[in-house]
């Protein structure tokens, strides 16, 4: 308990010294918990984030509507908060989803090895080779009553969510299975390893009580990376019409309503592009401090 104490310290004291990334990381959780708190937002200015008024279109920034109202009345604010729910919920979920998958298959290839890592980095390889952006667009364009789900469930706002999480999950775990398999290949031949298999352990609690804490580390900043990578696929799917469905809000259809409306309110598109942008940037510097935190050698260098 006092080691385990004393590593946490260690890896806080490390990451407290990249400002950028401890920005960055307040950044993020003011973003999250503001779109927590859209529903009190919601609540303590008296609008609704899908209640049209077509006599405050366009409106400008006021005490009721601090960001204005778009094309259609509705609260700018709002509905940003709402998107960052879904644009949020949807980059940690597929980019957990896609970690869970990588690590599983990473280990297995790596300690294994054989015929096993053969097939399974020949699987990883070809998912790698395929363009990923045309493939999501070609899946996300699939109607799903043809699968035999019912139009109402096809329809609904759970539906457009799951179903980018999904995909990027099947497609997006190689990264983290690569990392992962590499530090399996060299933690299985650490003497910590060879003591447990010596002592009759399982292969099942080798790797995951001896091998799996060992090579956490990159996984965890693959991770960190891929929660922007995602944001990004779901604004560019939102925006091509093929992501998050209105009139449930994220900021990728947020972006893709005012592209026609730039020349008339250019504010529409900046608010939900500048979120993307920030949010993506402090992500990648996010991952960067957890890469130099987990690695004392790279901190000590600079």
């Amino acid at each position: 308990m006092r080691a385990g104490r004393l590593k946490a310290g260690r890896f806080l004291r490390r990451f407290a010294r990249h400002r950028l990334a401890v920005a960055s990381a307040l950044l993020l959780l003011v973003l999250a918990v503001a779109a927590v708190a859209a529903p009190w937002v919601e609540h303590w200015l008296g609008v609704e984030a899908t209640g049209i008024s077509l006599l405050d279109r366009f409106g400008p920034p006021s005490a009721l509507h601090p960001l204005g109202t778009d094309e259609l009345g509705r609260d700018v604010l709002v509905r940003l908060l709402y998107g960052g729910r879904v644009s949020l919920f949807v980059g940690v979920t597929a980019a957990l989803a896609s970690a869970v998958i990588g690590t599983g298959i990473g280990l297995l290839a790596g300690y294994f090895g054989g015929r096993l890592d053969d097939l399974l980095m020949r699987v990883t390889d070809g998912l790698i080779a395929l363009p990923l952006l045309p493939l999501l667009i070609v899946l996300g364009a699939i109607d799903l009553t043809r699968l035999g789900i019912p139009p109402e469930v096809a329809g609904s706002e759970d539906a457009s969510l799951l179903r980018i999480v999904v995909l990027v999950a099947l497609f997006g775990w190689t990264t983290v299975a690569r990392l992962v398999r590499g530090a399996t290949l060299s933690a299985r031949r650490r003497d910590y390893v060879r003591a447990a298999v010596a002592m009759g352990a399982g292969s099942r609690r080798i790797m995951l009580a001896h091998i799996l804490p060992n090579v956490a580390a990159p996984a965890v900043v693959a991770t960190t990376l891929t929660v922007g990578n995602v944001i990004l696929l779901e604004s560019v799917l939102s925006f091509l019409g093929l992501g998050i469905q209105p009139p449930l809000p994220s900021w990728g259809n947020m972006l893709t309503n005012a592209q026609e409306l730039v020349g008339t309110a250019p504010l529409l598109a900046v608010w939900p592009g500048l979120l993307i942008f920030l949010t993506v940037i402090a992500v990648n510097l996010l991952g960067d401090g957890l890469q130099d935190a987990l690695d004392p050698r790279v901190v000590g260098k600079r």
